[in-house]
Order: structure tokens, then sequence, then C-alpha cells
């Protein structure tokens, strides 16, 4: 470990003990999601399962509440409920990464876990330097640097980044997001024999082909999946307008779903569809686990001018990451579901056949599981208030659910909007700053971040429904602290 190495990672682990009792005590820190121990956290990176124990890489700035050189903090766990912090995994020590050990990916090859990220560099002149690097450790705790492994092709800007790894048909495969020189955003894919040496292969998606018009300015967290005989394009594109109730986000999450050629770089693939309807999605990565399920973590957040308003700010850190969700595809739509080792957290049940929204009173959570099922058809409008600061809509006419919280900046009340051909069921999630919201299977969801008094437990309804409803309790998941935070 070179030296400056140590030092960054010491310097870190100093801000954690610094700001822990506050952090530790703020009364908006999530139960059962994972969080940054200080400071900023962003993108998922490197999510993998390797010797049956998986893995959580993610984008950390331990130094601010704000987006800077980033490391890679990392997270441990057998079951996704009981974690462990592990060692920071990468910090930005070298020339190839001095403002920041960017996202990326992790693939297991013979017994060793590689990590591939983005090493960005930032010149006196303002311009930046974007590097492809690799990352290996034989234990998925302690990592060997390699350096990098892909410089910048041609046809591309230096917004060329987040690299995905995955092996199919003898090959390994690595997807990018990128901007052209005409800056616009694009998807590009390379291919090798070795982990260590990559060649081009294509631009397999973008503004501009396969029947896609201007679509942003810049493509991000690129990630390219299987299932259901289909492939699937997870991007988040920069710059798109919005249109209706869609694209109300400064930035986007969402899918292609076609068919990829990775022999002749062709990626035919419909109509774009957002991910998530909510206010704090982003840059999701997916891996795929034994017993085959393809799993799902996103960023419960997004940088945006009320990014810094959050009041955990206030307390040394900001962000979390969403829980861990199951894809499944049904035709070309993308249905996610919280993943069934949620179950684990459940104490307190209160189920109750028949029930009529109006006569559902008293209920009281800050961290909670909610599930209304068999919702009647002809069934009135309803609200769900949680806490008395965020609100679920559900508009039987227009059949269209809404949800409303107050913005962080300004106070004032927004809202994001999906239509529905039906609804029959509704699986919520609520933890002391956050909400996850599971429409008809998951056939679409609702993500944001809320901030209610911290005294206001109260979930209350109102309107005209019934349902068979469903309440627990959920227990605060176990993190496992490194006692020595030493070096890694």
């Amino acid at each position: 470990m070179s030296e400056k190495q140590e030092l960054l990672i010491k310097k870190a682990y100093e801000e954690v003990e610094k700001h822990k009792n506050e952090v530790e005590n703020d009364p908006y820190r999530l139960a059962y999601h994972l969080m940054p121990p200080v400071g900023l956290l962003n993108d998922p990176n490197g999510l993998v399962q390797f010797n049956g124990v998986y893995h959580v890489f993610y984008q950390w700035n331990p130094f601010e509440t704000a987006h800077g050189a980033k490391f890679w903090g990392h997270y441990s766990s057998k079951d996704m409920i009981n974690w462990r912090e592990e060692p920071v995994a990468l910090v930005p020590s070298e020339w190839y990464e001095k403002n920041g050990c960017y996202s990326g990916s992790a693939i297991e090859w013979e017994g060793k876990l590689y990590l591939f990220y983005t090493g960005n560099v930032k010149l006196e002149d303002g311009t930046r330097e974007t590097y492809q690097c690799l990352a290996i450790s034989t234990d998925g705790i302690h990592f060997e640097k390699f350096g990098p492994v892909l410089n910048l092709p041609e046809g591309y800007t230096a917004h060329f980044r987040d690299p995905k790894v995955w092996r199919a048909d003898g090959r390994f495969y690595m997807i990018l997001g990128a901007q052209t020189l005409e800056e616009k955003g694009a998807a590009a894919l390379f291919v090798s024999d070795d982990l260590y040496n990559w060649l081009p292969a294509g631009r397999v998606a973008g503004a501009g082909m396969n029947g896609l018009g201007e679509f942003g300015y810049m493509w991000e967290c690129p990630d390219l999946i299987h299932l259901d005989g289909k492939d699937v394009l997870l991007v988040s594109p920069q710059g798109l307008e919005p249109s209706g109730y869609l694209y109300n986000n400064i930035f986007q999450s969402g899918y292609f779903t076609g068919r990829l050629d990775g022999t002749s770089a062709q990626f035919e693939h419909g109509p774009f569809t957002e991910l998530d309807r909510g206010f704090d999605f982003y840059a999701p990565q997916t891996f795929l686990a034994d017993g085959g399920r393809t799993i799902l973590y996103a960023w419960m957040g997004i940088t945006d001018e009320a990014e810094a308003y959050q009041p955990t700010v206030e307390k040394g850190w900001v962000h979390a990451l969403t829980i861990p969700r199951v894809l499944s595809l049904k035709g070309d739509k993308l249905f996610q579901a919280p993943v069934e080792e949620m179950k684990m957290l459940r104490k307190d049940e209160m189920i109750i056949q028949n029930a009529k929204t109006a006569e559902i009173t008293g209920l009281n959570g800050k961290a909670a599981e909610l599930l209304l099922d068999t919702i009647l058809v002809g069934a009135g409008d309803f609200t769900i208030r949680f806490r008395n600061e965020a609100e679920l809509c559900y508009d039987a006419d227009k059949r269209e659910m809404s949800l409303q919280r107050r913005n962080f900046r300004t106070g004032n009340p927004e809202t994001r909007t999906c239509k529905l051909a039906e609804l029959n069921s509704l699986h919520i999630f609520m933890d002391h700053s956050s909400l996850e919201i599971f429409i008809n299977g998951g056939e679409e969801v609702f993500t944001a971040r809320y901030f209610p008094n911290p005294g206001d437990e109260l979930i209350s309804f109102h309107g005209d429904a019934e349902f068979n409803f469903a309440k627990w309790t959920l227990d605060k998941m176990q993190i496992g602290r490194i006692l020595n935070r030493g070096g890694l």
C-alpha cells in the first residue's frame, strides 16, 4: 500500500470517528437501508455474490456532503439483511484516478474478484481525462490495483465512464456510458478474452440509433442483463426534457428491451421506459445471485438543486441505497419486487380482511411495511398520508397514482404521477426518511426521501376503497462495524 493510500484511508476514518455520534443519533438515520458512515453516498458499485457472500460497494465522499473525489465504500452480507462494514476498497491515490475512483462493476473469475472502475482526472486547464481501471482481490476484501486497462477511444469526449462487465459465449464484455463528440448520449461495447486487454466492438445504443431520436447529452451507468430470453439495457440518460408525467426529475433512469448481438454489436430494442416514478432513484445496478435471481440496487437520491438542503447534511451525511429488488420481465416490461429476505425484518403483524379505507385508524410507525391487496375494481379515490409529510393518492376516474412531498429547498409541495391500467395491490416500505412503493407487484414503483417531524408517526387513510390489509413493524438491520479503521 502506498503512503498516499494509507494517508487517505486514515483521513477518511478520522472523519468517520469525528462525526460518529452526530451521524448515528440523527433521527432521519434509516433502519434498514445502507448508508454512508459519514459524508456523501451515491451510486452502488461492484454488486456481486462472491464465495457465497453479497458485496455492495458504493461511491463515497467521506470528507463532505457534496460530490468530490470519490472512494469506494464497501459492505458485505450473507443474507442482504445483516451487514458488515468492510475496509474501504478503493481510494483515489494514483495518477490515473486522482480526482476520484468513479463508478464501475465486479465480476468473479477463476476464484478472484475483479473490480472495474473509472479513474477520473481533472487537469489544471479545466479539461479532464478518463481511464477504465482494474483492481483484483483473492478474498473480496483487499484489492491490488492494476491501473488502466482501457483508455479513451476515438469518437467520445472524456465523459466516458461506469464500466459494467459480464461474461457470455466464452468472452468478456464491457459496456460503458458515453458522450459522443457531438455531445449525444451513447452506450459503447468492448470485448476481451482475458479481462486485461479490451477491443472496441462498437456503439450499441444512443441518440439517433435504433429509431431513437434526440435522447440526452450523456448516458451514465449502463447495465446489460438477460431475462426471459431477452436482453435489457439499463441506463441513466442526462438531458431529457420533461414530457407530461415522464422525465420529471433532472436526470432519469430506465431501460430498453431487445436483443444484443455481441459479435456485430447490434442491439435492436424497443422504447425507453422509466424504472421509477418517484423523486429519488438513479444509477441502478444489478447482479446475478446464486439461484438465478437478478437483483437491483439503486442510489436513493439524485444530484439536483435541492440535494444540499436535505436535513441530514447538518448531521454530516447524505443519501442511501434502495432496498434490494428482484427483477422479472413480463413481455417487455420490467417488474421490481422486494427480495424475500426483507421478510426477516417483520414483527408485530396486523392483518385486516375486507378493510375499508375510512375504518383503518390509529396506525403509527417510522419503519414499517404495508400491504394492500385485492383492491376492488370500481373503488373510489383514496389517499394514504405518511406522518403528515407525504401523500400517496389514487384517482379512480383517471386511474392515476400520485406521490406528493415537500421540496427540500423551497418547502413547496411537489408531485410525481403515473397512469395505471388497473390497481390491484400496493406494497409500501417506509423508513425513518424514505418511501418505496411497489404498485401491482412492482409494475410501477415510487421511490422517495422525505423528512417528517421525527415525533410524528401517524399513518392515515382517507377516501373510499376496500382491500385486504397487512402491516408489520420492521426491525433495524444489523451492521457490524470495523473496530480498527487503521487501514485496508
